[in-house]
């Protein structure tokens, strides 16, 4: 994993192994050694050290409305690593014991989970909006929290290491006592491994990451040396469109121009987005088949036609050809 580094003449954060910023971290990595006000006053705050309340301040999340947890693998909860997934993490969280003890009787709205990465190293993992005790759940041992999936900090995952206070027996802290722990590491980004052309599913903002964001190297690699028909959902309305790359275009100049302007240039998609220029959050991007580079043109355009009549797309969705 990569160290953060942080000069000590300047406020500039570099992230990863070289002494250069990192271009492909979210605003949050961008503004965090920004001087910003936090209730975290502690010996590492007065060190000048970086600190989780660094975070949450660029982050702007106020520590009086946060709740820091952090969990360790144990045979009666999370077992492995392997187990922890979305689904099972939340499960875990949201099950507190009725009686109290070293959780707070009224957590506030956002909770950072952490789970344990060596002694008292704690790996960011996700964060949930808090809805509220669900007592029709209340046992007489347990209660529930009604937990929704927040994007805090989303671009941190996996990446952001803090350093536990020593009381790690006390594994859920508020934000105030939480925003003195230390970062002792923002780890590079993990690449993005391309799944496969018949696994493509994206969003409008997904796609402009693969187009963008150095993680997705492998996927442009692999969208730059084939033709294809591709399919554009309209999740809000359900309408389909049929569209093809081919020639020396290929998928990725084709989705480049979907990634810049939301239309691509298509007459019924420029007409949404001029209607709302954000409509193409609505989109959904899939391959319905690939070509090779030497494919002949015609076969890709007979391919498109046959798609455009199967799916109905001229007559009850957005092609218009």
């Amino acid at each position: 994993m990569a160290a953060v580094l942080k000069t000590a003449k300047s406020s500039q954060l570099f992230v990863g192994s070289n002494p250069t910023p990192s271009a492909s971290c979210s605003r949050v990595v961008e503004e965090v050694a920004a001087p910003v006000t936090t209730s975290s006053d502690g010996p590492s705050a007065r060190r000048g050290d970086l600190t989780l309340g660094h975070v949450l301040g660029a982050a702007r999340l106020d520590p009086a409305e946060v709740l820091v947890v952090r969990h360790t693998y144990r045979a009666d909860g999370l077992s492995h690593p392997q187990g922890a997934t979305v689904d099972a993490v939340r499960e875990y969280t949201r099950a507190q014991d009725v009686k109290g003890g070293k959780f707070p009787r009224s957590p506030p709205s956002l909770w950072l989970v952490f789970m344990a990465d060596g002694k008292r190293r704690s790996r960011f993992l996700t964060a949930y909006e808090n809805h509220g005790e669900d007592v029709g759940e209340r046992t007489a041992t347990g209660r529930f929290y009604d937990l929704h999936p927040s994007e805090a900090l989303a671009a941190l995952r996996d990446r952001l290491v803090i350093e536990w206070s020593a009381d790690t027996i006390n594994w859920a802290k508020g934000g105030a006592a939480a925003a003195q722990m230390p970062v002792v590491e923002i780890a590079d980004p993990a690449r993005v491994a391309f799944p496969g052309f018949d696994r493509v599913l994206l969003t409008h903002d997904q796609l402009t990451a693969v187009v963008e964001d150095p993680r997705y190297d492998e996927w442009r690699t692999a969208l730059a040396v084939v033709q294809g028909i591709y399919l554009i959902a309209d999740t809000s309305t359900g309408k389909l469109y049929v569209g093809k790359a081919d020639g020396s275009e290929r998928l990725l100049g084709r989705w480049t121009a979907y990634a810049r302007d939301g239309h691509g240039g298509n007459l019924a998609l420029r007409e949404l987005a001029e209607a709302d220029v954000a409509h193409s959050r609505h989109f959904l991007f899939s391959i319905l088949r690939v070509f090779g580079p030497a494919t002949p043109v015609a076969e890709v355009d007979e391919a498109e036609a046959h798609f455009k009549r199967a799916l109905l797309t001229r007559q009850h969705g957005l092609n218009r050809n």
